[in-house]
């Protein structure tokens, strides 16, 4: 599998040799292959007592003794404690049975068809309790009962709902599939087109904490740049496998033009992909050179496709002297662990970016408990995550707007995704930071906390009175709404 995932390859636009003066913007060619086991400096690797507690804390979530055991096993009898088999570590058919949620059958729901006044949510009519008794029934292989409750549901998807009966809308739906998913089939090649793509851009830049988090890894490898205050920065080479539409980085250009202080220095951007022809980079390249160019600031472009293996900081543009920032954006949740194959692809990505030794490792995630937590916790947590994003985003965007419809469309898909789909089909894998705490210790790592400057600087920027949450925990930067955290940015050496 691939790093990152693109399937829409473009043959690219002509370049604009015009604005690429006194700048170097460079593609580079090779195949990129599938994820493969990757050989990690004995430095790298904890003992294995350290590695059962770790193990133990990133998969607390497995209640049965009898699962824990077989993984504690597998740990604990190997050379390599990511080798053997860890099997099935989130599969609901071996969830403890839990009591059922006493329930009423819902009536029958008004015609959608009449004006909004007259709408009445579904909401009203089945209950978040209801939906909750479903996802517990199908946990215990009672399909017909799961069925039968969601039967008096109707999907509408309208437009002119409220969020929360539209949150309950899309859960309903992935319950539904969980039934019968070939009546009801659930996103997942959906998760990897151009349209997803772009209603994903669409929720960083509209989101005020998915914002602040790109904002707060820019200030954080900022201050790892400028941490020895006896050199000078000339050379900074970020290395990123997910770049978006480059946003973060025109403002990391402004925030480095801001600490320079008319100094010279060179900003490398080196972007991990499948497809180094895609138009969209091109297009960012471009955006990024010439606001480089505006500030005065030299300024390197490199998109690149190789192997996990091929990972050098020779093959990423960057030097030995220069200073290596790795910045993971919302990605490594899709990238499979050791739940769904036994290669764990994402374990062994970063243990190969610690073999870089890079000055700084920013990690911006979801603080979203989705990956192994048993399934009725899964479906809970969604409705309460998602609910609260929601929320947020309410004050942000006009509701039936073209792009707050857009938008809605992609969480729609990521929320049945979650909820209906195991293995594989289940593209995002989200943890709590907790849980990333013990990950990047297994792979090596050392928490390096966002300093201060980090909060205050981005506090400051917030309106008086902001119901957006920005506050330290465990040496990462939580930010919410209404004080539920719903994104954590964490840098690591």
């Amino acid at each position: 599998m691939s790093l990152c995932s693109n399937p829409n390859i473009q043959n690219p636009l002509p370049m604009n040799n015009s604005i690429l003066q006194n700048t170097n913007f460079s593609y580079e060619n090779s195949d990129f292959a599938e994820i493969q086991s990757t050989v990690v400096p004995t430095s790298h690797v904890p003992d294995k007592k350290m590695m059962y507690e770790l193990e133990k804390k990133l998969h607390e979530d497995i209640d049965d003794e009898e699962e824990w055991s077989l993984v504690v096993s597998g740990i604990m009898n190997t050379n390599n404690e990511w080798s053997e088999t860890i099997r099935n570590l989130n599969s609901f058919e071996h969830n403890p049975i839990q009591k059922p949620i006493s329930f009423s059958p819902p009536f029958s729901t008004t015609s959608l068809n009449s004006s909004p006044s007259s709408i009445v949510s579904p909401a009203s009519e089945f209950s978040k309790q209801s939906l909750m008794e479903a996802a517990t029934a199908i946990s215990e292989g009672k399909m017909d009962y799961a069925k039968e409750i969601l039967s008096s549901f109707s999907h509408t998807q309208n437009p002119k709902l409220k969020f929360d009966s539209w949150l309950l809308d899309c859960i309903a739906s992935a319950l539904k599939s969980r039934v019968n998913n070939i009546e009801n089939p659930p996103p997942v090649a959906e998760l990897f087109s151009k349209e997803h793509t772009d209603s994903t851009q669409l929720l960083f830049d509209n989101s005020l904490c998915f914002k602040l988090s790109f904002m707060a890894a820019n200030i954080a490898i900022l201050e790892a740049a400028f941490k020895d205050t006896t050199k000078s920065v000339k050379n900074l080479c970020v290395v990123d496998f997910d770049i978006g539409n480059g946003k973060q980085y025109i403002n990391l250009l402004q925030e480095l033009h801001a600490r320079l202080n008319g100094s010279p220095a060179m900003l490398k951007i080196t972007t991990v992909t499948v497809n180094i022809d895609n138009e969209n980079l091109k297009t960012i390249g471009e955006l990024l050179v010439r606001e480089a160019k505006s500030l005065g600031i030299g300024f390197e472009f490199k998109p690149v496709n190789l192997k996990l293996t091929e990972l050098t900081r020779e093959s990423l543009n960057c030097n030995s002297e220069d200073i290596l920032a790795v910045n993971f954006a919302f990605n490594l949740c899709k990238i499979p662990d050791e739940s769904v194959s036994t290669e764990n692809p994402r374990d062994t990505l970063l243990r190969q970016v610690k073999s870089l030794s890079p000055s700084i490792v920013t990690i911006l995630e979801q603080e979203l408990n989705t990956n192994t937590a048993l399934f009725v916790s899964r479906v809970a947590e969604t409705l309460s995550y998602y609910n609260t994003l929601l929320e947020s985003i309410e004050f942000a965007m006009d509701r039936g707007s073209y792009k707050r419809l857009k938008l809605e469309k992609g969480l729609s898909r990521k929320m049945r995704n979650v909820v209906a789909c195991e293995g594989r089909d289940r593209v995002e894998r989200c943890e709590v930071f907790g849980k990333w705490r013990a990950r990047m210790s297994m792979a090596g790592f050392r928490l390096n906390p966002m300093s201060r400057k980090v909060t205050e600087s981005i506090t400051s920027r917030l309106i008086q009175g902001s119901r957006i949450t920005v506050h330290e925990e465990n040496g990462g930067v939580c930010f919410g709404w209404k004080g539920k955290a719903l994104t954590v940015a964490s840098s690591w050496c």
